[in-house]
């Protein structure tokens, strides 16, 4: 029997490049010499994907689709997709063609050689401009000092892993905040890189504006390291040593303390400025717990199509 190769799919607004993705996908994977599944998770589009996943999926059994009730966000999607896989190796990976299809036999032949993570490192990705590659550049340097995990720089999600560790992130890595391709690298198992060059986007437009990637780094940092908890000794140290230098200069100083309003302004400017800094950094700490409290599921299916033992119906209401 023929090992089975997952591929899964993140779809949010894609339509004008699924049919193009499919064919180039579809061609590499006819030549593996592995039998195949093409898992697409719609994320909630509001044009028209769901319409062709459901014509591609009519037309082709290696087609599967699984469709949400609504945008749960990238991360959720790759999530359900693992948790939909049947494959003894799944792979994850965009719609818009950013990542290459053709990388897919070079992805299997690290698994041959017994690898259960493959990272794939972009080496180029010259369609996000220069301002998002240095932002990417500066966030995996400052990540690889605040955690004690050390990541792959200019990883993506954009990555492969055996039956065995999906099956660990299915089970054990259910956080309703997270930061999926980091799990992959920490999860451990025998673990290879592969570089790649990002594609050219086919269609379409990045659906992470700059307030998003914001967002998502500042989760990232609070999901991984307790470091900046830890700001609040260091501000207060901070503070002491100030204040004895103060102090030792009003002493000595022969014109007695220090005069002069701008002087009192600056400095209590910036105590609370750290002050509301060491507060802001709880807040958030406090809300990725009040997020695992509400226990909110990570996603809600709406519909699927060929999935075996599924009835496809909006009726689904898969929580998971």
């Amino acid at each position: 029997m023929r090992k089975l190769l997952s591929v899964v799919v993140s779809v949010y607004n894609e339509e004008a490049v699924l049919e193009q993705f499919y064919k180039e996908a579809g061609a590499v994977l006819e030549s593996i010499g592995w039998d195949y599944e093409l898992l697409f998770v719609n994320d909630g589009s509001r044009d028209g994907s769901f319409r062709i996943l459901t014509e591609l999926a009519g037309r082709d059994s290696h087609v599967k689709v699984v469709s949400f009730s609504r945008n749960f966000g990238h991360e959720a999607a790759m999530i359900a997709g693992l948790d939909h896989s049947r494959g003894d190796a799944i792979i994850c990976m965009d719609a818009d063609l950013q990542h290459p299809p053709r990388c897919i036999p070079l992805i299997l032949e690290k698994f041959e050689q017994g690898f259960d993570v493959v990272n794939m490192v972009r080496t180029k990705n010259e369609s996000a401009g220069w301002f998002k590659n240095l932002a990417s550049s500066c966030f995996y340097k400052l990540i690889n000092v605040l955690s004690d995990v050390k990541f792959e720089n200019n990883a993506s999600d954009f990555f492969a892993v055996s039956t065995r560790v999906a099956q660990v992130l299915r089970d054990s890595y259910r956080e309703k905040v997270r930061f999926l391709r980091g799990y992959v690298q920490n999860v451990g198992f025998a673990k290879t890189t592969i570089t790649y060059e990002a594609g050219v986007r086919a269609a379409g437009e990045s659906k992470y504006s700059i307030r998003k990637l914001f967002q998502f780094s500042v989760n990232t940092i609070v999901c991984f390291s307790n470091l900046p908890l830890k700001l609040g000794i260091y501000a207060g140290g901070m503070a002491a040593f100030l204040g004895v230098v103060v102090m030792i200069y009003t002493l000595f100083t022969r014109g007695g303390a220090p005069s002069g309003y701008a002087t009192i302004v600056i400095l209590n400017c910036f105590m609370f400025a750290i002050l509301f800094l060491i507060v802001g950094i709880i807040g958030e700490y406090m809300s990725i717990l009040f997020a695992e409290l509400k226990d909110r599921p990570i996603y809600i299916v709406a519909e699927t199509r060929n999935l075996s033992g599924r009835e496809e119906s909006a009726a689904d209401g898969d929580v998971n």
